[in-house]
């Protein structure tokens, strides 16, 4: 990392890993966060960039002018080619709220930026960043925590888990894991401890 720019950190993990509880953390120490999820919601709302193309891609998700992620999700879950379908539709779109995110920042002056995206290493947004953080915890807190979600089943998650890089292989590419196995005073602890390694870098 160099000294006098804004870092860019992506923090990343399967389903069920604490990513987003994480960012959180990340985000009350006052260092902005770009939640890719987030951007994937607004875009899909009324009015969202993604609406049209999505709905003509896949007739019958849109509902009251905006998309239905119940809709979308039964069209292209454990269908490869329909899931390739849609990010190529969708990622360009979350790629310029990105950029947006970053300009506006590095123009505020931020130090740092964590860049939260659920498929950061299965794509090719890992080599613009200076550190890639990996969420993680235990396989059975994992199934418990993504199993209590409203509407997921044991066959949605199978199918979610099969489109995601293993997190024996995340852990293996990251620069810094986070355990989310611990209490989450612990996992606090962590996360402070990383953003003092991280400004020092």
């Amino acid at each position: 990392m160099t000294g006098g720019r804004m870092k860019r950190i992506g923090l990343t993990g399967s389903i069920g890993m604490g990513k987003t509880t994480v960012a959180k953390m990340f985000a009350a120490r006052g260092i902005p966060v770009f939640d890719a999820d987030a951007g994937v919601h607004q875009l899909y709302a009324k009015g969202g960039a993604a609406v049209a193309p999505v709905g003509a891609a896949f007739p019958g998700v849109v509902k009251d002018g905006a998309v239905d992620r119940a809709a979308l999700s039964a069209a292209v879950v454990g269908k490869p080619a329909e899931i390739k379908k849609l990010e190529s539709i969708v990622h360009p779109l979350v790629a310029k709220l990105r950029e947006d995110f970053l300009h506006d920042n590095e123009a505020a002056g931020a130090d740092m930026v964590v860049l939260e995206i659920q498929m950061l290493l299965e794509g090719s947004s890992a080599k613009q960043l200076d550190a890639i953080v990996v969420v993680s915890a235990p396989e059975a807190m994992q199934r418990d925590r993504a199993l209590a979600r409203p509407g997921m089943t044991e066959a949605k998650l199978a199918g979610i888990l099969s489109n995601q890089m293993p997190d024996a292989e995340k852990r293996a590419r990251a620069d810094y894991v986070i355990d989310t196995g611990v209490s989450p005073a612990e996992t606090e602890a962590q996360v402070v401890t990383l953003i003092e390694t991280l400004r020092k870098a």
